[in-house]
């Protein structure tokens, strides 16, 4: 069997799967279990596929006909440009919060001295790229999940990233006195009801916690407007990713509480998928 064949032949069980990118998905794969880049395999594609090479690529594509993500078997995720360490322990690094670094690089760029806390860390992939990308004093990062800790630390560690991360329900975990300029939070925002619906990788291979935002979805936003008023200064600005159909409702829940200067924004489909506000108390 060629390089090529075999990776045509995982593509199609892939695809037979329901792997939505089979053809991708086979030459990521192909390239850790053979140690060749694209290039090499273009190269050499026509040539017998050694058999340890074949051995190694069927046990990984086994993994991804179950429906284990791809970043989950690759152990790797990219977010920011920068590589972050991934596991079952934290959600995925999704291209849509992107969105959410880029604004508030964008906010902060000419300020000077901003505390910056990032709240549900998760992989740490806000906290790490902001603290590498952007020009902030202080980065903090806090979870209730210790798992998922140790896995925000690894990729700050690999990225060179001056993160402070701290343990617990919410801000619970945080030093007493604390106060920060810029809060930003990725919190799980699923409604319980939906979670069985959620595409495999996703449903079955995400931990639950970072996903289930209660009945409505909204239960963390209700709990961070409220929780984080202690711990912002006089004008310090909040960015929340939200689900889709949710910009009113959590737009709602911090002008309620008190947040003022409340927007909406879309992503790159024109869905709700951002909201910030300033806190002015």
């Amino acid at each position: 069997m060629t390089c090529r064949e075999a990776v045509e032949a995982a593509a199609g069980r892939l695809a037979a799967a329901g792997v939505p990118d089979p053809q991708w998905d086979a030459l990521c794969l192909w390239e850790r279990a053979s140690g060749q880049n694209r290039a090499a395999y273009l190269a050499h594609r026509e040539e017998p596929a050694e058999a340890a090479w074949q051995e190694a690529f069927r046990k990984l594509t086994a993994r991804r006909e179950k429906r284990e993500p791809l970043q989950h078997i690759l152990e790797e995720a990219w977010f920011m440009g920068l590589p972050f360490y991934v596991n079952g322990s934290v959600l995925i690094p999704r291209p849509e919060t992107e969105l959410l670094a880029e604004q508030v690089l964008q906010d902060c760029a000419q300020a000077e001295g901003l505390r910056l806390l990032d709240m549900c860390t998760g992989s740490g992939c806000l906290a790490v790229s902001l603290a590498v990308q952007g020009h902030f004093e202080q980065v903090a990062a806090a979870d209730l999940s210790p798992e998922a800790l140790a896995v925000a630390r690894r990729n700050a560690e690999q990225n060179g990233a001056a993160v402070e991360f701290y343990q617990g329900d919410l801000f619970a975990g945080l030093p007493q006195g604390a106060v920060y300029h810029v809060l930003v939070s990725n919190p799980p925002y699923i409604p319980s009801s939906q979670l069985d619906t959620l595409m495999p990788e996703v449903r079955d291979y995400d931990p639950p916690m970072a996903l289930d935002g209660g009945a409505d979805g909204l239960v963390f936003y209700r709990r961070l407007a409220q929780e984080a008023r202690p711990f912002l200064a006089p004008g310090a600005r909040v960015y929340w990713e939200i689900g889709w159909d949710q910009g009113e409702a959590a737009a709602r829940i911090l002008t309620e509480a008190g947040y003022r200067q409340v927007r909406v924004w879309p992503d790159l489909a024109g869905k709700d998928r951002m909201v910030t506000g300033e806190w002015t108390c």
